[in-house]
């Protein structure tokens, strides 16, 4: 195999033309070419608004041995040895008591419940919220009619709070085991496109996405896989026992409640993994009570922003995107004069601003895209990191909870459980909006024109105005006067760490802390990715019930 790296085409082109680039680099007959794999894409705009695609390819050609490539090209074109990929560990020795539980079903989750199904483990996932079907019709009649299903909406239910997202695919986790490479695979054998193989901002979109959490969830019910969905974790059971020269807490059980019935049941098992998302705040509550140690952390909150998407386009590209480019999107970061750290979070080009609140009285929002990304308005969130100094009370871990909880009061409260929504020009000058300028805020769920800088500190509200204006000089027009604010961006990240030891058990023996709502993740790659860290260190802890490793 014969890799080539740097390889740049003009826009538009198609496969044929990179193909006769291809042989013309290798300097073989068009024949000799048996196959061509893109391994990775990426848009380079620096000579705007001529856009150019650089490529990184891999070639299979006949006679490979016969390929000499010039002394100038040695740092574009090599050979490549094979690869062995991601490897499953080897299972441990001694038999699990029970099944595997598995208490959520977002990425973590469902790619932890994905690799224990497929050895042979039969995990049991615990969903407290409903099938992505089931869910989505509960979701958009919440952005009708106002009515909240606190066990399922846009946080809970199959597929994770990713599942109403923009379905961003990339991750700045160092990958030398090849697992986000095996996310990937995976997605696209149940069903995404070939394309998040290779793009250097890989997406899936909230409507393809939901497709493929089904299709992976019937694949783990063949393995022998169960997924139990309106069962919500409420309780575990320990037991004392002599460990290594102490006395430790080790699960027995845990108490599951079926929502949709209100009926209680106690499962037996000693292997727990906790992927319950960044939002299961009366979760965090029942840990806290039965004793498992966490620890408060640093994340951030702020707005949602919006722009008309053309005006990020021109920005980016020089140029509308048209027929050839994707909606285009941005990452800014600043710091305010007062040291605090301004930045861009989960921006969604073409996307939607969504009510995304998942308690009575109470309101957050997020941001939405389909494949597509062909709506009217960019958004992103601007956010800004709060720590437990912020939140006071430093030595409890749910502070930063309660902190996230009394934004949302206040923008629920703002806008009579509506999505609060300003003017960049009247956050600014701490005045209500009365209308909306020379575009309209793009939502899923009822909107109302609102002083959205109430809802802040006056501290964090200074910061995003600065950040914003700053982000100005770097994307001009960034900071226009019409530029629609919402809030509460309060859900970037979870506001408790529960913490593992380097088997990735919690305090209580036999208990996985796992994904974004644990703290060892953010955003659906990374989750993905610790899940299958998990189940590896699951498998080689032990075998499947009632079986030895062959």
């Amino acid at each position: 195999m014969i890799q080539i790296q740097q390889l740049k085409m003009k826009i538009p082109h198609s496969e044929e033309d990179l193909k006769e680039k291809v042989v013309k680099i290798l300097r073989i007959p068009p024949k000799d070419l048996l196959s061509l794999t893109i391994k990775r894409r990426s848009l380079d705009a620096r000579k705007k608004p001529e856009l150019r695609y650089v490529y990184t390819v891999e070639a299979e050609v006949r006679r490979e041995e016969e390929v000499t490539f010039r002394k100038e090209q040695k740092a574009q074109v090599s050979f490549l040895n094979p690869s062995p990929g991601y490897q499953l560990p080897k299972s441990g020795d001694t038999p699990m008591k029970s099944r595997p539980v598995i208490a959520g079903s977002g990425p973590a989750g469902l790619f932890c419940g994905y690799l224990l199904a497929q050895q042979g483990y039969r995990p049991i996932i615990l969903e407290r919220g409903e099938d992505v079907d089931a869910r989505i019709k509960t979701v958009d009649l919440f952005w009708e009619t106002g009515k909240l299903d606190r066990e399922s909406n846009v946080q809970f239910g199959e597929g994770g709070a990713g599942t109403f997202s923009d379905g961003k695919l990339n991750t700045s986790v160092k990958d030398k085991s090849g697992r986000g490479r095996n996310v990937l695979e995976i997605f696209t054998g149940h069903g995404a496109p070939k394309e998040i193989l290779y793009d250097n901002k890989p997406h899936i979109g909230t409507d393809v996405l939901s497709h493929v959490v089904k299709q992976m969830r019937q694949k783990i019910l063949s393995w022998g896989g169960e997924v139990w969905f309106s069962a919500k974790l409420t309780g575990i059971r320990t037991e004392k026992t002599w460990q290594e020269g102490r006395t430790s807490p080790v699960l027995t059980a845990v108490e599951i409640q079926h929502t949709k019935t209100g009926k209680q049941e106690m499962l037996e098992t000693d292997t727990l993994v906790l992927a319950v998302g960044h939002s299961a705040r009366d979760t965090f509550e029942m840990l806290q009570e039965e004793g498992i140690v966490m620890e408060a952390k640093s994340f951030a909150v702020g707005v949602r922003v919006e722009h008309p998407q053309n005006l990020i386009d021109h920005a980016q590209y020089g140029r509308e995107a048209g027929d050839y480019l994707p909606a285009a999107d941005y990452k800014l970061t600043a710091q305010t004069e007062k040291g605090r750290g301004v930045y861009t979070f989960c921006m969604c080009p073409g996307g939607y601003v969504v009510n995304a609140s998942s308690e009575e009285n109470r309101l957050a929002v997020n941001g939405m895209s389909y494949h597509k990304r062909d709506g009217q308005n960019a958004n992103s969130a601007v956010i800004v990191t709060v720590s437990p100094k912020d939140f006071g009370e430093e030595s409890n871990p749910l502070a930063g909870m309660a902190f996230q909880r009394k934004l949302e009061e206040r923008a629920f409260a703002l806008a009579e459980g509506k999505i609060p929504v300003q003017r960049f020009e009247d956050f600014c000058n701490n005045r209500s909006s009365e209308e909306g300028g020379h575009f309209l805020p793009q939502t899923k769920g009822q909107y109302r024109w609102r002083n959205v800088r109430e809802i802040f500190p006056k501290e964090l509200a200074e910061a995003l105005e600065e950040g914003i204006r700053r982000f100005d000089k770097k994307l001009p027009g960034f900071a226009e006067k019409d530029a629609v604010l919402s809030a509460v961006e309060s859900r970037t990240s979870s506001p408790v760490r529960i913490p593992r030891d380097v088997d990735l058990q919690s305090s209580t023996r036999g208990i996985y802390p796992c994904g974004e709502g644990a703290g060892f993740a953010g955003g659906i790659m990374s989750a993905a990715m610790d899940g299958m860290k998990v189940a590896e260190a699951i498998i080689k802890n032990k075998a499947p019930a009632g079986e030895s490793p062959v």
